[in-house]
């Protein structure tokens, strides 16, 4: 997914300030989401828990969108036109409906609930993004990894796996990055990442062996889910430090509790997101905007009708480094 704001803000990401915690802290932090409108005005409203100031990053993951349920026939739904990505890798995770996704690898192909699709950016890719016909509700997150400095020019590649359920103690568990419960995912990443959905049925307790050299952060879809007890709401993300061994989760609400869980190691370089580009540098922020106006680098996208996303203009002064804590 493009993020489609008309003036973004440039965010510096990085380092290892943001992974002290204060002596005596909460086991738990409780990130609540902020609105961010995409598009006009019948355009969907998502819900970004990552980055704001409270914390930028959960281990390489850094951007975290969570959108719907949305009724089509009165947002439109999701039609983004042609956009740029360097640095990164999206990924794309639905509960409800279907998305059509074109990239300019030539890839054409589509995301469908508990079906993971991840496309690497790399030097640079463009790709459009618009819900089908047949949905109704639009309902999903969507998700950006960084890559660190070895691999971020790697060439673009576009990944899809539907990972089979895992049932435990009145769990279930779709491991689509990494491994956890027994289950592994084939998809490459290019850091040490974990990425499944867990729906606890109601009042369910579920532990989970995890690795401890990760940080998790714990994303609530629905329901109230007490995380190592700490009560982290719907939207809201529950993020745990480095040192967890394991990992408590209890639906505490008389329906079903649906989650996504985050984790990786610690990511230490220091990154800027602006507009769909993740660099280490102002500069290269404004070297992959003119690449993009002037039509070079990241290749075209065929079949979608329509023109592509114009870059935003850029802001008039550079961000002056403030590390991992905004």
């Amino acid at each position: 997914m493009s993020n489609v704001e008309t003036k973004p803000a440039e965010v510096r990401c990085g380092g290892a300030a943001d992974a002290v915690r204060p002596a005596g802290a909460a086991r738990v932090d409780v990130l609540t989401p902020r609105d961010v409108p995409l598009g006009g005005p019948r355009a969907m409203t998502v819900r970004r828990t990552l980055p704001q100031r409270a914390r930028t990053l959960i281990g390489a993951w850094c951007f975290a969108d969570h959108y719907g349920p949305d009724d089509v026939s009165v947002t439109g739904g999701m039609d983004v036109a042609p956009h740029p990505h360097t640095g990164l890798q999206t990924v794309s995770w639905l509960f409800t409906g279907e998305i059509e996704h074109r990239d300019s690898m030539g890839s054409h192909a589509f995301v469908r609930p508990g079906e993971l699709n991840l496309m690497t950016g790399g030097h640079g890719i463009a790709h459009s993004e618009v819900s089908t016909p047949r949905t109704t509700i639009l309902h999903g997150v969507q998700l950006w990894v960084a890559l660190p400095e070895e691999h971020r020019h790697t060439e673009r590649d576009f990944q899809h796996y539907a990972p089979e359920p895992a049932l435990a103690d009145g769990a279930e568990i779709r491991v689509f990055l990494g491994s956890l419960a027994g289950r592994v995912s084939p998809v490459r990443t290019f850091t040490p990442l974990l990425g499944a959905e867990i729906t606890l049925q109601p009042r369910a307790t579920l532990s989970l062996a995890v690795d401890p050299r990760f940080e998790h952060g714990l994303l609530v879809d629905q329901g109230e889910v007490c995380l190592t007890g700490t009560v982290v709401g719907p939207a809201e993300l529950g993020y745990v430090p480095p040192g967890a061994g394991a990992l408590t989760l209890t639906n505490e609400s008389d329906g079903l509790a649906r989650t996504v869980l985050l984790g990786g190691t610690p990511f230490e370089e220091e990154i800027i997101i602006w507009w769909n580009f993740v660099c280490r540098s102002h500069e290269e922020v404004v070297q992959a905007r003119d690449a993009w106006m002037s039509g070079d680098r990241f290749g075209s996208v065929q079949g979608y009708d329509g023109d592509p996303l114009p870059a935003p203009e850029l802001p008039t002064v550079a961000l002056k480094p403030r590390g991992r804590a905004l």
